[in-house]
C-alpha cells in the first residue's frame, strides 16, 4: 500500500499506436525552382477540357431563387485556352437545363430558362449587380480550370505554411503595383509591389492544392482548391497529348467579392481535344427578355 501511494505523484506514460494507413506521408522537399517548373509543366500541358460534371453553387443572396431548391445538380463544361468555356447545368433526373453560359474573355452570355432572361455582358466588369441572377458569370472558371503559367522572369517568393497537422510550399507571384504584367522592369526607386497569386504545393505529393488570385490592393478574387488528382484521359488527336499529366476531379472555387462557392466534381474528362467555335456561341431565343448586365436598368429587350 505504501508503494503504491508512494508511486501516486509519479509520470505515467501512455503509448498510442498509429496504424499504418493513419500514419502521416512524410514530407518532400522541393526549390523554389523546381516547383515553379512543375506548375508550368501542368499549366502547359492542358489546353482544353471537355467534361460531364456536378456542380454545387453555395452563396449569400446571389443565388436566391435560380437554383436554391437543388442540393447538388449534373452538368457540362467544355473550355479552351485563351479565355472560351461554356457552362451548362441541369436539374437532377429530369435533365431540364437550369443555365446555359458561355464566355469568350470579352463577353458573356447566359441563358436561363425559368426567368426567361437572357444575360449579356462584358468579361471584366467587376461591378456586382443588385439583382443576384446578374452575378454569374463564366468566366469566373477559367483560371480555375486553366491556369497561365508564370512568365520567364516574374518575380516570385518562396516560403513554407502549415494549416493543422498540412503542411505546404508556397509559390507567391508578384508585379509592380497598378501594372499590368508581373515582368515589367521596376521603376527606378520603386518600391510597392502586390499579389498577383499564390501556389499551394501540398508537401505530402507537391500537388497544387489551392490558387489564389489577387487584384490590385491585396484583394482576393478568386481561391480555387483541388483534390483527387487523377490521370488526364485525351482524344487520340490531342494536341499537346497531356502525356502522363494528372488533372483535379474536385475543384471548388470560391469568389469572396461576388459571395459564392463553386464545387465541380469530375465524373468523365477528356483533355486537348480540339473543340469547334461553334460550342462557344449562344445567341439569344426568341421571345426572351434581354439584360445588359453593367448598363443602367432599360426597357426589357426582346428579338
Amino acid at each position: 500500500m505504501a508503494a503504491g501511494l508512494a508511486c501516486g505523484g509519479c509520470a505515467v506514460s501512455h503509448k498510442t499506436s498509429v496504424k499504418p494507413s493513419e500514419a502521416p506521408a512524410p514530407l518532400q522537399k522541393a526549390t523554389k525552382e523546381e516547383l515553379i517548373a512543375r506548375y508550368n509543366e501542368q499549366a502547359r500541358a492542358i489546353a482544353s477540357i471537355n467534361a460531364t460534371v456536378t456542380m454545387k453553387l453555395t452563396a449569400g443572396s446571389a443565388y436566391t431563387g435560380l437554383i436554391e431548391e437543388y442540393h447538388e445538380i449534373n452538368g457540362f463544361i467544355s473550355a479552351a485556352k485563351p479565355a472560351n468555356i461554356r457552362v451548362i447545368g441541369q436539374a437532377p433526373v429530369l435533365s431540364k437545363n437550369i443555365f446555359d453560359m458561355v464566355s469568350d474573355g470579352e463577353t458573356f452570355h447566359i441563358f436561363i430558362p425559368s426567368k426567361n432572361k437572357f444575360l449579356e455582358g462584358p468579361a471584366n466588369l467587376e461591378r456586382q449587380s443588385a439583382k443576384p441572377i446578374e452575378n454569374l458569370r463564366p468566366q469566373h472558371l477559367v483560371d480555375a480550370l486553366l491556369w497561365t503559367a508564370i512568365p520567364e522572369g516574374a518575380p516570385v517568393l518562396f516560403e513554407e505554411e502549415s494549416e493543422g497537422a498540412n503542411h505546404y510550399y508556397v509559390l507567391i507571384v508578384v508585379r509592380i503595383a497598378g501594372s499590368e504584367g508581373a515582368t515589367e522592369p521596376a521603376p527606378a526607386g520603386s518600391r510597392d509591389w502586390e499579389i498577383v497569386k499564390q501556389i499551394w504545393f501540398g508537401r505530402a505529393d507537391l500537388r497544387v492544392s489551392r490558387l489564389d488570385n489577387f487584384a490590385g490592393g491585396g484583394r482576393v478574387t478568386s481561391d480555387a482548391r483541388y483534390s483527387d488528382w487523377q490521370p488526364a484521359a485525351a482524344s487520340p488527336e490531342a494536341t499537346p497529348a497531356p502525356g502522363n499529366t494528372l488533372y483535379p476531379r474536385k475543384i471548388s472555387l470560391s469568389r469572396p467579392s461576388d459571395d459564392y462557392e463553386f464545387e465541380i466534381g469530375i465524373k468523365k474528362l477528356t483533355v486537348n481535344e480540339t473543340i469547334g467555335a461553334e460550342r462557344f456561341v449562344l445567341k439569344q431565343p426568341a421571345g426572351t427578355e434581354l439584360v445588359k448586365v453593367g448598363e443602367d436598368a432599360k426597357e426589357p429587350q426582346k428579338p
